[in-house]
């Protein structure tokens, strides 16, 4: 079994690892099957919801709304997603983007009305679903259970990215996988630094 791709691919593609390259097209084959299959009452929704988050709007909306509703408990979790994002953003897009300089996908046959601006970064990793998955991780660590219908909120977004064919189906795993890590870091930093908890940790 051959470890490296045929001689008679591309030159980019003819140094991927065999199993790189069988991966790669089975993330190409689901994100057609995605784009291309009709879902009219899904890809309205999904376009709004994609364009939410634009920005990280959607998140800076959930974090007021948990900061008026849920007390002090509820500020400290607004602070710990929004730092989560913050982290995660700057890795996502200013170290991780530029090395992996992917090329978006060719969107050109997905349906107008999903319709989205294609972004002119790189395509690994998705940061929306880094930055959708990061501020859902973040929140959980102080509300548990609020942090479930955001991180059901998160999911959406992350498919979203790829029903409107802006992103393959492995950025947006790679994403989400990437803002979960980087937010129990960043929520454990933000939790260590607070006032009076090193004193409580040593006691």
């Amino acid at each position: 079994m051959p470890l490296f791709a045929p001689q008679s691919l591309p030159a980019p593609l003819r140094r991927l690892p065999v199993w790189l390259l069988d991966a790669k097209r089975v993330d190409v084959a689901v994100y057609r099957a995605i784009t291309q299959t009709p879902t009219p009452s899904l890809d309205s929704k999904m376009s709004r919801l994609t364009h939410a988050a634009n920005g990280s709007r959607l998140w800076l909306g959930c974090a007021a709304i948990l900061a008026v509703t849920r007390g002090a408990r509820g500020r400290r979790a607004a602070v710990t997603g929004l730092g989560s994002v913050a982290v995660t953003s700057a890795v996502a897009n200013l170290a991780i983007k530029p090395l992996a300089r992917r090329h978006r996908p060719d969107a050109s046959d997905v349906p107008a009305v999903r319709g989205t601006s294609m972004p002119r970064s790189t395509s690994f990793p998705s940061g929306h679903s880094a930055s959708a998955f990061a501020f859902a991780t973040g929140v959980g660590t102080v509300l548990p259970r609020d942090a479930v219908p955001i991180r059901a909120l998160a999911a959406m977004v992350a498919y979203s990215r790829v029903h409107t064919g802006v992103h393959y189906p492995a950025d947006v795993v790679a994403g989400s996988l990437l803002g979960t890590t980087i937010a129990q870091a960043t929520a454990g930093a933000i939790e260590r630094s607070r006032p009076g908890q090193s004193a409580r940790s040593r006691s």
